[in-house]
């Protein structure tokens, strides 16, 4: 029985390895457009290897992921048979942070009903979102935090029978407008213009920091206003008569 679970686990962990490694272009980014506008983002691109091992376990897989994108109001795309792309639109930092975690939480994914059970390891994930307003400037700074020890498989004598730094390759990304800082413990990190890639670590705590600002719209407008009735103002003394002097 031990040894029907244990041999249940590997088949579960192998496919997972193979999704997230050279079989699957697997990316989840955050784009912002402003502070009150952007989209979560997850690209994946399947191999004819991953079709050949378990095809009907990655369509079980991506139907679930498409229906998780529609009850977060976002929306999938395909590309082509094999390429899948995913956006959910969020309006604010908290509305991102909630959206965020209930796409990647375990409860979601038990909610979508499926004719075949999918069944994954468990992955802790949290994001946090912290924002403050500086007039003009708005200062965007997220705390990621995923577990992805689960992704071990080791045998019953404690061996290691797949090392998942060789096989997996998951990444995560933020692309702001003027581009933002990088801060991780036990990721890789890299940029491709405004955008910063980290690469997460299999079998390990994965912890992210990044802060970024991007103009305030609604600071600006209200500069704008205040500016616009100042001017009004001056325009309107400079054309009034000067006052008469009194007689003496």
């Amino acid at each position: 029985m031990k040894f029907t679970r244990w041999f249940k686990t590997c088949i579960v962990l192998l496919f997972v390895a193979l999704v997230t490694s050279g079989c699957v272009n697997y990316d989840v980014g955050i784009q912002f457009e402003s502070p009150n506008r952007g989209a979560i983002v997850q690209r994946i691109q399947l191999d004819d290897r991953l079709s050949t091992f378990t095809s009907g376990t990655a369509q079980t897989w991506l139907t679930n992921i498409d229906q998780r994108v529609k009850r977060l109001q976002g929306k999938t795309q395909r590309l082509s048979n094999q390429e899948v792309l995913a956006t959910i639109p969020f309006s604010s930092g908290q509305d991102l942070e909630k959206k965020f975690n209930q796409y990647f939480s375990a409860e979601l994914a038990k909610k979508i009903r499926n004719k075949k059970p999918l069944e994954l390891p468990k992955i802790d994930s949290k994001l946090q979102v912290k924002q403050g307003n500086f007039i003009l400037f708005e200062r965007t700074r997220l705390i990621y935090d995923v577990d992805l020890r689960s992704l071990g498989v080791t045998a019953p004598d404690g061996n290691v029978l797949v090392n998942p730094s060789s096989l997996l390759e998951l990444q995560f990304s933020v692309n702001a407008p003027w581009g933002a800082s990088s801060s991780a413990k036990n990721s890789a990190v890299r940029r491709d213009g405004k955008r910063v890639i980290w690469t997460l670590q299999p079998g390990q705590q994965n912890h992210i920091e990044t802060a970024f600002w991007m103009p305030s719209p609604l600071g600006i407008g209200t500069v704008i206003v205040i500016a616009i009735v100042a001017a009004g103002i001056y325009f309107k003394n400079q054309q009034l008569p000067p006052a008469a002097k009194p007689a003496i």
